[in-house]
């Protein structure tokens, strides 16, 4: 069993940049693929982007590509979402999510693990 705690969140005027945190722990953290998911209220959760697991290949969704880059570090267990250049429209809980399977996916359903979520707002 993966647990999984995220932090960094917070505010930020639009424009800013925060940097999001995953620590992993009970589990062997190299053999999962992990991913940033966002949910804003009322809406379906989101991909956000996708690592594979020794980082060599990464994924984002169009709307974040250029803006946000993610990153790992396997000896620390920890996967980071930088978030630059945020819009309003980017206000959301931030939620990790590791992944067991060998395809690669963007649909939430296929991940096996979540963290609580991190709170981001983004003021205009």
């Amino acid at each position: 069993q993966v647990q999984l705690v995220e932090s960094g969140g917070g505010l930020v005027q639009a424009g800013g940049s925060l940097r999001l945190s995953c620590a992993a722990s009970g589990g062997t953290f190299s053999t999962y693929a992990m991913a940033w998911f966002r949910q804003a209220p009322g809406k379906e959760r989101e991909f956000v982007a996708r690592i594979s697991r020794n980082g060599g290949s990464t994924y984002y969704a169009d709307s974040v590509k250029g803006r946000f880059t993610i990153s790992r570090d396997n000896a620390k267990n920890t996967v980071y979402l930088q978030m630059n250049s945020l819009k309003p429209e980017e206000t959301a809980v931030y939620y990790c999510a590791a992944d067991r399977g060998i395809v690669t996916t963007r649909a939430a359903e296929r991940y096996d693990y979540w963290g609580q979520g991190t709170q981001v707002t983004v003021s205009s």
